[in-house]
């Protein structure tokens, strides 16, 4: 009788565990997961891909998840044609540019900026505060005079296309977000005509972040997010990307989530945390990513429809996934040195 009930408790067990797994094994080759050791690299946005090359710079030597998409959102940060991070940023109402950031390693350890002006690579200044600091976040003038005695260079972030950007849209001052206007796909994909901010300077572009997590051969996660934030916002306002738990949220042991769109509906549902917990349940990164989503429209379902909100994760078993409010949010993987692959987030609306 012995050897049966024990017998019949492992079966269960065995089913239990068999159970559990597949929630989120069975699909990993639909969702292109990394082999194990496999270094991987994914960010938001087609612009990521550019931003993944230089991680991969990083990842493919043996290098350190976190030196990687430090290297990676660079790259966009330092892009003055990209204006919805670093350089060529478009400013606050009263013209200036001001910019988020946070970082947050396999160690759980993190640092964070906002409200940071006159420093392209506001991801550096968050890593040294996470680094060189007891604190984890510093703003405004705090944050600049922090990264000038580290060694930073004040420069204006202005450039004459934000700033012509910025004083057309003085003539009529309306904020009224418009989803994905700035990814340049998205209005080609659907029919539409492809659309320049500058013919738009009524308009506010919600298209404003770039996330990016990484898995190195070590098999450590760390993740880092930049942003100008929402153009021509209120003075001060600072949105989900430089909050640890909103914007980025790292656990080694599980995954890693970022987030893009409308950060203070992000805030409200502290939505990367939210996503990096469900995988912990057992959740795969799109469902996890799509659970935070509901959620979002659960709180504000009218609000919802008008506004885009996407996440994205990875998990320690290399696969990835996300989800969004609206059609036209993407994301960029890299591995095994191919960078070009850019996968469509599935919507709820």
């Amino acid at each position: 009788m012995k050897d049966r009930r024990s017998f019949l408790k492992t079966a269960a067990l065995s089913a239990a565990v068999f159970s559990l797994e597949g929630v989120s094994a069975a699909p990993a080759a639909r969702r292109g997961a990394a082999k194990p050791g496999q270094p991987i690299v994914v960010s938001t946005w087609d612009f990521g891909r550019a931003a993944n090359a230089a991680a991969w710079e990083v990842l493919k030597n043996g290098g350190r998840a976190l030196d990687a998409v430090e290297a990676g959102v660079k790259v966009p940060e330092a892009d003055p044609n990209n204006h919805t991070v670093g350089f060529g940023g478009y400013p606050d109402r009263d013209g200036r540019v001001t910019l988020d950031a946070c970082i947050m390693d396999e160690h759980g350890n993190c640092g964070s900026v906002g409200a940071l002006e006159h420093i392209t690579h506001a991801i550096s200044v968050a890593r040294l505060v996470m680094e060189k600091t007891p604190h984890v976040m510093l703003v405004g003038e705090g944050a600049l005079q922090f990264a000038l005695a580290n060694g930073f260079k004040k420069e204006n972030l202005l450039t004459p296309e934000a700033e012509k950007a910025w004083k057309e849209w003085l003539k009529k001052s309306e904020y009224k977000p418009i989803i994905n206007i700035e990814n340049s796909s998205y209005g080609k994909d659907n029919g539409a005509a492809a659309f320049s901010p500058l013919q738009l300077p009524g308009n506010v572009y919600n298209h404003d972040t770039i996330g990016m997590l990484a898995m190195d051969a070590q098999g450590n996660l760390s993740g880092a997010c930049t942003t100008s934030g929402m153009a021509f916002k209120l003075r001060g306002r600072l949105g989900d990307s430089p909050i640890i738990g909103a914007g980025l949220y790292v656990d080694n042991e599980v995954g890693g989530a970022t987030s893009t769109g409308v950060g203070e509906e992000v805030i409200k549902i502290v939505g990367s945390h939210l996503v990096v917990e469900l995988m912990r349940q057992g959740y795969p990164p799109e469902k996890a990513c799509k659970e935070a989503v509901e959620r979002i429209v659960k709180r504000s379902p009218s609000k919802a429809k008008e506004i885009q909100v996407g996440f994205l994760a990875l998990n320690k078993k290399g696969e990835h996934g996300a989800y969004c409010l609206q059609p036209g949010f993407n994301y960029a993987v890299c591995t095994t040195g191919n960078c070009d692959t850019l996968i469509d987030g599935k919507h709820y609306f």
